[in-house]
Order: structure tokens, then C-alpha cells, then sequence
């Protein structure tokens, strides 16, 4: 099968498409044959090594300090069940599905074996592969923060900044479907994407400071770690929550001591916290119309290194697949 490695840390040119062994799935296993897959803004820092001191550490004892031990990159897919193994009884082959690989990466790849029992699930009809393969990333992390750690609920005031993100825009659409107030903040080329996703109100932070206003937020989610705490913290209400993707010590140190505090600042992993039934809502909310992944530019498997050349730049809007066939 054809699949795309890399053998060291660097620049998007150390992407290699070669031919491995197609691999056979365990008795408890599914082989999916990968329609699609994406580049996350996750997955240039893996590829390059390019991690916060705090994760440096971390990261390189569970997946190799020069060079990876998992040389095939990508975690999210669908696609469509090849085989099954003998005590799995979910699946059959020809199911379409979508889902997570996790840390054991692979999906960069023609086919992946996955468990069972693992992040996955049928996919949304109504969906593309490519639509599909992006229902995990952006949607679960926005999932968790707005739900299991925001207490999101209808009537809030929600502002999401970085809103034209893979998060940012699964965040919108979202907070949404709960019955929140939402107001989105982004560039200028992406004021008319985020009202249409339903945004109540949107800010174009190259004109105007949101922080300078009076409006106060039950929720404030910066997707992309690039607001100010202490300004932020200013516009909560009483019981308001401050949600951060991206954080660093100071964040931490804020988190513990806002355990005392009515206003809390909530960092997590969010993949910790990824259940398939989470899956399954999406697949649901997704069929019904109340939710779709944004689509920036898809690339075939042949351009993997444009791909990751493009997300590298920071300015993606919404997601970015992979055609692997």
C-alpha cells in the first residue's frame, strides 16, 4: 500500500510517499481502506518537532527525541471497511466510517487497521469522506470545551476567538445548536464565512479590540491561544469561564488558583475526554443540518507536502483533507 513517512524531524520536504505492507487486522480488529484523511495544525508541529517547552519533553519520550518512532503521520480518516476480524461483530466490510487513530497515528496511509472498540463510527450520510474525515479534530475539541468543561447552556453569551479555525468553526456552529448567544472573532476575509455559520455577531479583530467593549461573556473560548488573560477575565460574568486550547504556565498556575475562584480559567487535554458517543452526536447533529465541516482546500495524497506547507502558515480556514483515493 502506499503510504507517507518520514524518517526524521523537519521541513514538509522530509514527507515521502513509499510502499509498505498492507497491514491484516487482529481478531478484534477493523481494516479500514482510507478514503480520506486531513493535516490538522497539529500535525506540521509532530512532523517538525515543533512543540512548547512544557510538551518538548513529553513528546519526545513517547514518540522519539531525533527522529519518530511512528513514521507515518495523521490520526483523523474514513473510509470503508475492507475486513474484519473474527470477534468483531459492529462492523462488516462495506461499512462507511469515520474516525480517530489516536496516538498511534497511520492514516497517512492507503489502509489502517483500527480496534473495534476504538474512536470510530458510521459516517454521516449526508457527508463527503472528505467532510467526514474532518468530523473529529476540530468537532470533539470543540465538543468538550463548550460541554464536558464550559457547561455550555441555552441563553449564554459565548465568544469564540480564532472562529475560522477547524475548533473556531465547529465551536460556532455548535454553541449554536446548545441555544447560545454567539459572538465570533476573526480576520476580515472570514467575517461573512463565520455569520453564516450562524454567529450572532462577529468581530474583525483587524478593526476593532473586542476586550475594549462592556459586553460580558458566560463563556470565552480562545481556540487559538492568542488573547490576553488578564483582559479576558475582565469581560466574564460572575460564574464565567475563561476556555484555552493553547496555554502555557502561567495558564496552569491560573487554572489551579481559579479553583477558588467564581470565574474559572479551564485548560485540558481535550482527546482525554473523546468517547464515541461523541461520534455518534455529531454524526446525528450532522445528518439532521445543524452542523458541517468547513472545507478550506483539499489535497490529494500526491501533494501531502502542499498541504503541510499550507497549514504551516497558520492561516488555514476550517479544515484541510487529504483525497487518498
Amino acid at each position: 500500500m502506499k503510504a507517507v513517512v518520514f524518517e526524521r524531524y523537519g521541513k514538509p520536504e522530509v514527507l515521502e510517499i513509499t510502499e509498505m505492507e498492507k497491514p491484516s487486522p487482529a481478531k478484534d480488529e477493523v481494516l479500514v481502506k482510507i478514503y480520506s484523511t486531513s493535516v490538522t495544525a497539529e500535525d506540521p508541529k509532530m512532523r517538525g518537532f515543533n512543540h512548547p517547552p512544557l510538551l518538548k519533553l513529553p513528546v519526545g519520550l513517547m514518540f522519539g527525541f531525533k527522529k519518530p518512532k511512528y513514521p507515518v503521520l495523521g490520526m483523523e480518516f474514513s473510509g470503508i471497511v475492507e475486513s474484519v476480524g473474527q470477534k468483531v461483530k459492529n462492523y462488516k466490510p462495506g461499512d462507511q466510517v469515520f474516525g480517530y487513530s489516536g496516538l498511534s497515528f497511520g492514516t497517512y496511509a492507503e489502509y489502517k487497521c483500527m480496534p473495534a472498540s476504538g474512536l470510530m463510527y458510521f459516517k454521516p450520510q449526508n457527508l463527503s469522506f472528505e467532510e467526514s474525515a474532518c468530523m473529529v479534530n476540530g468537532p470533539l475539541s470543540a465538543l468538550v470545551y463548550l460541554k464536558k468543561k464550559g457547561r455550555i447552556k441555552r441563553g449564554d453569551q459565548v465568544l469564540i476567538y480564532g472562529a475560522s479555525g477547524s475548533v473556531g468553526t465547529a465551536a460556532v456552529q455548535l454553541a449554536k445548536y446548545f441555544g447560545a448567544n454567539v459572538t465570533g472573532v476573526c480576520s476580515t476575509r472570514n467575517v461573512q464565512l463565520i455569520r453564516s455559520l450562524g454567529s450572532d455577531s462577529v468581530i474583525d479583530y483587524t478593526m476593532q479590540d473586542f476586550t475594549r467593549n462592556d459586553k460580558k461573556y458566560d463563556l470565552i473560548f480562545d481556540t487559538v491561544g492568542k488573547t490576553s488573560m488578564k483582559a479576558c477575565m475582565k469581560l466574564l460574568t460572575p460564574k464565567g469561564k475563561y476556555l484555552l486550547t493553547d496555554f502555557g504556565f502561567s495558564h496552569i498556575v491560573a487554572a489551579f488558583t481559579s479553583l477558588f475562584s467564581s470565574r474559572k480559567v479551564i485548560i485540558s487535554s481535550s482527546n482525554f475526554h473523546w468517547k464515541r458517543e461523541d461520534l455518534m452526536f455529531l454524526k446525528e447533529i450532522a445528518e439532521k443540518g445543524y452542523f458541517r465541516p468547513v472545507i478550506d482546500k483539499a489535497f490529494p495524497l500526491e501533494k501531502i507536502v502542499d498541504a503541510h506547507t499550507y497549514v504551516g502558515r497558520g492561516h488555514k480556514v476550517g479544515n484541510v483533507p487529504i483525497s487518498v483515493r
